[in-house]
């Protein structure tokens, strides 16, 4: 008989490969969604061990949960601290120039 993974175990396993997050991060950034961003934010997290990402971050596991939540708001230094953590970093792009009226 044949097993399969749920997609949360899926998930859990794909989000260890910082390239993967970056790929569902991006996703998310590109659809300025906070929520939708702190959601991923949170797997990624998950997917790399909530304690060690807390130690990692130099916040209380359950800061970093509380931080990660919906209705968190995880400061800079934690965004910047879970992003080192998770392999990933910070980048800009110019955004697409928004027509003018003539």
């Amino acid at each position: 008989m044949r097993t399969y993974q749920n997609h949360d175990d899926y998930l859990h396993e794909v989000l260890k490969d910082p390239k993967e997050a970056a790929l569902m991060l991006n996703a998310a950034v590109d659809e300025e969604d906070p929520v939708l961003i702190l959601d991923v934010l949170s797997k990624i997290a998950k997917a790399h061990g909530v304690s060690a990402m807390a130690k990692k971050t130099s916040l209380s596991r359950m800061g970093l949960y509380k931080s990660l939540s919906k209705s968190g708001n995880p400061g800079f230094k934690t965004l910047l601290g879970i992003l080192a953590a998770s392999g990933l970093k910070m980048s800009f792009q110019v955004a697409k120039a928004a027509k003018r009226a003539t």
